[in-house]
């Protein structure tokens, strides 16, 4: 499959990506070809495991333009490994300008993509908006304070106050200028991290590129706490598929129904937990060719007889 790196600019700063080429024009209309706009979820960069999900895209007809955000991977950014809900979401917007001027490509025509917590970037981004064609959105996140009390399922009290404790401490160090402090993404039960459930390390490590660091600024637990991309649900005017593990530990399950409802969407649901749709794992496969039949049902309305040059959607 054919990629060629990108960069564009998000306030200022150079974000790295990589893009996709549609192999065909099946898809294309008479102001050119759609594409989708994939971003990953906490902490995650676009070589880790990203890519098998573009070129799907890429082979049923879409361009597909992968990107890392501000301080994240090889895009750009002082502030390293801290996430800025507010920061994402402009950097999602500015993905979405650059996919409109790839060669070929209608800037009516986009899909957005959001895995976890980008999967809930994509509705916040969505909404208000008339040149989106369609939102995918995979395990997403979308409740910060739901998340947080889905965590007291399967984490001890001391875990959670020590997780709280150490994001209050990164955030006052951070104001006074000396900077976040830093934990892993992911790490072992009973250990400082994000993300510390059984068989997360693992998991994240299976698919984690080049790119990718285990650090993430501590602060990260206040910011999601505000996280609440599922009331811009409602205001989505493009279809929407929201697919949801059942079985879910990481990104509630109910929170992501209730989004879906509110955005009047298509939901698939998969009978594993929070990284069992990504490659390699039980559910990719069938993930990637629901997302892949929706949007082409969706994006073939837009193409007559006459404008598609070749292939069946």
């Amino acid at each position: 499959m054919t990629r060629h790196d990108r960069t564009f600019s998000s306030d200022g700063t150079t974000c790295a990506a990589w893009h996709f080429p549609a192999v065909d024009d099946r898809l294309a209309g008479p102001a050119g070809r759609p594409a989708v706009v994939l971003a990953h979820g906490l902490g995650g960069t676009k070589d880790s495991g990203l890519a098998p999900f573009a070129e799907a895209f890429a082979a049923a007809g879409l361009d597909a333009l992968v990107f890392d955000y501000r301080g994240f991977g090889e895009s750009e950014g002082s502030a390293r490994q801290r996430v800025s809900l507010t920061g994402q979401a402009d950097d999602y917007r500015a993905a979405i300008a650059a996919a409109g001027r790839l060669p070929g490509v209608d800037p009516q025509r986009i899909v957005l993509w959001g895995v976890s917590l980008a999967g809930g970037h994509v509705l916040t981004v969505a909404a208000d908006r008339n040149d989106i064609a369609a939102v995918v959105a995979l395990v997403p996140m979308v409740d910060g304070m739901a998340a947080a009390v889905h965590a007291t399922k399967s984490h001890r009290p001391s875990e959670l106050a020590r997780a709280a404790a150490l994001g209050l401490t990164s955030k006052l160090s951070a104001a006074s200028g000396r900077g976040p402090r830093m934990m892993p993404i992911v790490a072992r039960p009973g250990e400082v991290g994000a993300l510390t459930l059984a068989g997360t390390l693992e998991d994240y490590l299976s698919i984690a590129g080049p790119s990718w660091r285990n650090e993430i600024a501590a602060d990260v637990s206040l910011e999601l706490g505000s996280r609440a991309p599922a009331k811009a649900a409602k205001r989505i005017t493009a279809p929407v598929l929201v697919q949801i593990a059942d079985f879910d530990r990481s990104a509630p399950p109910y929170p992501a129904a209730k989004a879906a409802f509110a955005a009047r969407a298509e939901v698939r649901h998969y009978p594993g937990d929070h990284f069992d749709l990504f490659p390699g794992k039980p559910f990719h496969e069938a993930a990637v060719k629901h997302a892949v039949r929706f949007l082409t049902r969706h994006l073939s309305a837009d193409v007559t007889p006459s404008s598609r040059a070749q292939g069946e959607p």
